[in-house]
C-alpha cells in the first residue's frame, strides 16, 4: 500500500459548527438523484451526513484526499488556514493564549467543512480516479499541518510547492501554488475622505467566524434598536463587497466565505413541512454563539442559515445560488486562483445549483420560472413567472458554469444541456423581451386569437396593454428589456438591474446594450435625477399599486423597491457603462452619489421620484451601499479588471437552434428571422 506523510489532528471536539434545525431530514448532498462520486468519497460523506441530524461536528479527525485524474491538472481540498488555533472562552474573546477555563481547540475552515472530512480512507482505484491512503496520527501535542509529498500506486510523487510562513507565532506550511495575484492589486493611489471612510466603514461590518472573515454584514447602523436581518451576512448584499476586497487584493474573507456558503448549500428547510429541493442557497446567514454542550462555561460558533423559513413571505431566494456561482467565477478571475472552483466539493456545488434550475417541468419557456419576491426585490411586486432579473443572472451563471465545470463522462450531459439552454434563452429575451419605439409601434397593431405555429402575436398580447405613460415617454432612440413576459401580459417597466446585467452578460445584442444606456442618458432625470439608481421605472400607483402590492406600507410609490434609487447599483452600471465605452456616464453618476453617501450616512435606498428624501425605512451605514461606491470607484480607476467581470458575445451560441434537434416537424421558429440583429 503506497503511503503518504500527514498530520495529526487534535481529537477534542471542534468548537466550529453549523446549525440545522430539528425535524430536518437526511439530506445527502451527494444522493443517489444527483451525478455520482466515487463510491469511497460517496460512503465517507454519506457517514457524516448522518451526524448532521445531531446538530454539532462530533468528527474527532479530520484528513486529506488528493485527487490525481490524468484528465485534468492536480487539485487539494486542503486550505492555508488549516493549523491555526483558536480558544473560545466564556466571555466570548477569541484569542490565542491559555484559558482558565476548559477551552477548545479550533481549526478554522476545517472543522465546519463536513465535505473535506475523512473517517477511513483507503486506497481504491475507480476508473481513472485515484484516492490515497491517508494515515492520521492522535494526539494533543502535534505539529501543525503539513503536507509533504503524496505518492500514487504507480510510484508516482506528486509535490506541493510550499512556503513556510508564520500564523499566530506558529510556523505553517502553505500551499502557494495558486496564490499569483492575490495580493498584487493594492491601491496605491492616495484616498480621499470619503473612500477612506468607506473602508473604514465596509471593515468595521466584517463578520468572523471561528477568527476568520466570512462575509459582511447588511447593516451597521447603531441606532437601529430593531435589525430584523439586518444583520446577517446576505450573498446577494456581499457581492459588491467581494468585488471591493477583491479589487483590492484582499482575497482571503471571499475564499472564506465561498466555502461555508458551499457548506450551508445542502441543508434542507422545512416550511410547513415542505422541503426545497438541493442545491438551493441560502438566503443569509448569521454567526450564533451557543454554550457547548456538556462543557460547563465554553461555548461554540455556529453559522445559522436563513433559506427563506424565516424571511418576510417566506419565499425561498432563487438569485442565491446564481450569485454565488458568479461570484466563484469573478474570485477566480481576479485572483488567478482557479484550483477552488475546481475542487470536488465546488464542482458539486455548482452543479446543484444548476440541477435545480434545469430541472424539466410545465413550462414552455426557456427562461426560469419563479414566485413573486425571490431575488432582490423580495416583496410583493408583481413580477412572478418571468421577471427580467433572474433571466439575467440566470444567463450568467450558466455562462460562468460552463467555464467552471470540468467536461467528464460526469458532466458532458450537463454542458450539453447548459449550451441548449444558453441559446434558448438569448434567443427569447433578444427577440420578446426587447421593446424600442419600432417594436411598440408593431405590438399596437397585434392581432390577437392566433392559432398556429406561424402566429406573429405568440403570447396572445392585447394591444390595449400598453401603457399610456410608454407611449410618451419612449424615445426614438434607444429601448430596454421589458420587466416581465406572460401570456396575455407584458410588464413594461424598466427594471435597472435586469437590463444593466444584461450588458454585463451580454444576453442583449451590442445594438440593445447600446439601447438601454442610451435610453438611460435620455432619461437621466428618471432614472437617476438627484441618486442613483432607480430600481424600477415608474412606480406602481393607486389602485394599482394596492391590488399587485396588497397595499404593502414599505412599498408605497417612489419608495423602496416601488421606484426607490438604490446606490449599490452603482457597480453594476459602473460595469455595464465601462463594457460599452461609456465610462463618461458611469463617472456622472458616481459623482452625483459622491456628494450626498457620506452626509446622509449611507442609505440603503432613496425616496420621491427625483432621490431627494433618504427612505423613509432606509437602514443606514448599509453595507451594499458602501461597497457599490467603492467598486465603482476602483473599476473607474482600472478599467481593465472590470473586463476579467464581463462577457462577450459568444457567436458560437447563435449557431445552435434548440427547435432543429427535435425530430418532430415542430422546427419552425423566428430564430433565423431574427438573427440579423443578433450578429452585430
Amino acid at each position: 500500500m503506497s503511503s503518504s506523510n500527514c498530520i495529526g489532528i487534535c481529537t477534542m471536539r471542534p468548537c466550529c459548527r453549523i446549525l440545522m434545525g430539528y425535524g430536518s431530514r437526511s439530506s445527502s448532498v451527494f444522493g443517489s438523484a444527483q451525478p455520482k462520486l466515487n463510491d469511497l468519497v460517496t460512503h465517507s460523506l454519506s457517514k457524516l451526513q448522518s451526524r448532521r441530524q445531531k446538530r454539532s461536528c462530533n468528527s474527532q479527525i479530520v484528513g486529506y484526499i488528493r485527487v490525481i485524474d490524468p484528465n485534468r491538472r492536480v487539485f487539494s481540498v486542503s486550505d492555508s488556514n488549516w493549523g491555526q488555533t483558536r480558544v473560545c472562552t466564556a466571555t466570548g474573546r477569541v484569542g490565542n493564549s491559555s484559558s482558565s477555563r476548559r477551552g477548545i481547540l479550533v481549526i478554522p475552515n476545517v472543522a465546519s467543512d463536513i465535505r473535506n472530512h475523512s473517517t477511513s480512507v483507503e486506497t481504491q482505484v475507480n476508473g481513472k480516479t485515484s484516492f490515497e491512503s491517508i494515515y492520521i496520527q492522535r494526539g494533543l501535542n502535534v505539529k501543525p499541518l503539513v503536507i509533504e509529498r503524496i505518492e500514487t500506486d504507480h510510484g508516482d510523487v506528486v509535490r506541493e510547492e510550499e512556503s513556510r510562513v508564520e500564523v499566530n507565532g506558529s510556523n505553517v506550511n502553505v500551499n502557494i501554488g495558486n496564490s499569483k495575484g492575490l495580493n498584487d492589486t493594492k491601491n496605491e493611489r492616495e484616498l480621499s475622505d470619503i473612500e477612506k471612510e468607506a473602508w473604514s466603514l465596509l471593515r468595521d461590518s466584517v463578520v468572523s467566524y471561528c477568527g476568520n472573515p466570512v462575509g459582511t454584514l447588511a447593516a451597521t447602523d447603531p441606532a437601529d434598536k430593531t435589525p430584523l436581518n439586518y444583520d446577517q451576512v446576505f450573498i446577494r448584499d456581499f457581492v459588491p463587497s467581494a468585488l471591493a476586497f477583491l479589487l483590492n487584493g484582499e482575497a482571503d474573507i471571499v475564499k472564506n466565505f465561498l466555502l461555508h456558503t458551499l457548506q450551508l448549500q445542502s441543508w434542507e428547510k422545512t416550511v410547513d413541512c415542505h422541503s426545497p429541493g438541493q442545491g438551493l442557497m441560502p438566503a443569509s446567514f448569521k454567526v450564533k454563539t451557543v454554550p457547548l454542550d456538556g462543557m460547563n462555561g465554553a461555548f461554540e460558533e455556529v453559522l445559522d442559515p436563513d433559506f427563506g423559513e424565516s424571511a418576510i413571505g417566506r419565499v425561498a431566494p432563487v438569485d442565491s445560488g446564481l450569485w454565488w456561482i458568479i461570484l466563484l467565477r469573478a474570485y477566480g478571475k481576479i485572483t488567478g486562483d482557479y484550483a477552488l472552483q475546481e475542487r470536488v466539493d465546488f464542482q458539486t456545488g455548482i452543479r446543484l445549483v444548476l440541477n435545480l434550475c434545469l430541472k424539466n417541468g410545465f413550462d414552455m419557456f426557456p427562461t426560469l420560472l419563479v414566485t413573486d419576491g425571490s431575488c432582490m426585490i423580495d416583496r410583493r411586486m408583481g413580477i412572478h413567472g418571468h421577471p427580467l432579473e433572474i433571466q439575467a443572472l440566470f444567463y450568467s451563471a450558466l455562462r460562468c458554469s460552463r467555464e467552471m465545470l470540468i467536461v467528464n463522462d460526469g458532466t458532458k450531459d450537463l454542458v450539453a444541456a447548459i449550451n441548449n439552454r444558453l441559446s434558448a434563452l438569448s434567443f427569447h429575451m433578444r427577440e420578446y423581451y426587447w421593446v424600442d419605439m419600432k417594436k411598440i409601434n408593431e405590438i399596437y397593431r397585434y392581432k390577437t386569437e392566433e392559432y398556429s405555429t406561424d402566429a406573429v402575436n405568440k403570447f396572445n398580447i392585447y394591444p390595449d396593454q400598453i401603457p399610456s405613460w410608454l407611449v410618451d415617454w419612449i424615445p426614438e432612440e434607444g429601448g430596454y428589456l421589458i420587466g416581465n413576459l406572460q401570456p396575455a401580459h407584458m410588464d413594461f417597466r424598466f427594471f435597472t438591474l435586469g437590463n444593466l446585467w444584461s450588458i454585463v452578460s451580454s444576453l442583449g445584442t451590442h445594438k440593445q446594450n447600446e439601447g438601454i444606456l442610451n435610453l438611460i442618458e435620455a432619461k437621466w432625470d428618471d432614472f437617476v435625477a438627484q441618486m442613483p439608481l432607480k430600481i424600477c421605472y415608474p412606480a406602481l400607483e393607486y389602485e394599482e399599486w394596492r391590488i399587485i402590492t396588497g397595499g404593502d406600507p414599505k412599498n408605497t410609490p417612489w419608495s423602496y423597491h416601488n421606484g426607490g434609487s438604490w446606490p449599490t447599483l452603482l457597480w453594476q452600471f459602473t460595469l455595464a457603462c465601462i463594457k460599452m465605452g461609456r465610462t463618461e456616464l458611469a463617472q456622472k453618476a458616481v459623482d452625483l452619489a459622491e456628494k450626498r453617501l457620506s452626509a446622509d450616512q449611507w442609505p440603503e435606498y432613496y425616496d420621491t421620484k427625483s432621490g431627494r428624501f433618504i427612505g423613509k425605512q432606509s437602514r443606514l451605514f448599509q453595507t451594499w451601499t458602501i461597497a457599490g461606491y467603492l467598486t465603482s470607484k476602483m473599476l473607474l480607476e482600472n478599467p481593465e479588471k472590470a473586463s476579467l467581470l464581463l462577457w462577450e458575445e459568444d457567436y458560437e451560441l447563435l449557431e445552435t437552434c434548440v427547435c432543429a434537434l427535435t425530430k418532430t416537424g415542430r422546427k419552425k421558429c423566428s430564430r433565423l428571422a431574427a438573427k440579423f440583429q443578433i450578429v452585430v
